[in-house]
């Protein structure tokens, strides 16, 4: 994030070359969400768009994601390394910003109308594959949604190209990345849609650049991503695609 003229954050991933890119709903003069804010891009980015209020949700600590057995203990203490403190980025940026977005602390699966009310646009990025049951997390999302979602996901660039129409997705939960499902993009689709969504729009693959904070995380990216990343798409980072929905009932 560009914080002031010349100051840039060391994230892992830099939003910006592809924020534009993204098939943003009209936000102006509305109350909207960004589920899984992490340090804030796409809260900030609402308020830059003209959004009335916004609320940013995310979880209170490291030790609440969807980790598996086996990564339960050396997950949180990595990222408690190389991230700090739970909430501390956003709150940074927040106070650099002079940004009135709020920030909510609860899991996505704890979304409702009682918690946190309900919202002309959600957005939620690249959050899908750290969860265990995302289907699940798209229901709560849908109990707030009173308008638009714009999800944002990682996706598999093999499978999609393998499997254009069909939803695939691939089980990577011990890979150490704090990663579950990774599907292609008719998997992105389809589980926006089995969860009570009507998918209305969906961008081609893109890949979002990898920010000077990746470096540190000494987590190289997969050789198999890198290659059809850079033969399918052009560029090194993550492949992505994203979907702007409505809710069906």
């Amino acid at each position: 994030m560009e914080l002031g003229p010349g100051v840039i954050t060391p994230g892992w991933f830099d939003l910006r070359p592809i924020s534009e890119r993204l098939p943003w709903p009209d936000v102006r003069g509305k109350r909207c969400l960004d589920v899984g804010t992490y340090d804030g891009f796409l809260a900030f980015e609402l308020e830059r768009r003209g959004a009335d209020e916004v609320v940013a949700t995310d979880l209170a600590d490291h030790t609440e994601w969807d980790w598996p057995p086996e990564s339960r203990q050396a997950g949180p203490e990595h990222l408690a390394r190389m991230a700090g403190p739970k909430g501390s980025g956003f709150e940074i940026a927040k106070e650099a910003l002079s940004s009135s977005a709020e920030l909510v602390q609860l899991s996505v699966y704890e979304l409702s109308p009682e918690r946190v009310g309900t919202f002309d646009v959600v957005v939620c990025g690249t959050l899908l594959l750290h969860l265990r049951d995302p289907i699940r997390a798209l229901e709560a999302v849908r109990g707030v949604c009173r308008g638009k979602l714009l999800s944002t996901e990682q996706i598999d660039p093999q499978l999609s190209l393998l499997h254009p129409r069909r939803p695939v997705a691939r089980l990577d939960a011990l890979a150490g990345r704090g990663q579950w499902w990774i599907g292609n993009r008719a998997a992105h689709r389809r589980m926006v849609r089995a969860a009570g969504f009507a998918v209305e729009c969906a961008t081609r693959p893109y890949v979002i650049p990898f920010g000077p904070g990746h470096r540190l995380t000494r987590q190289p990216e997969p050789r198999r991503q890198r290659s059809w990343s850079r033969r399918i798409l052009g560029g090194s980072g993550i492949p992505s695609a994203a979907v702007v929905a409505s809710p069906r009932f």
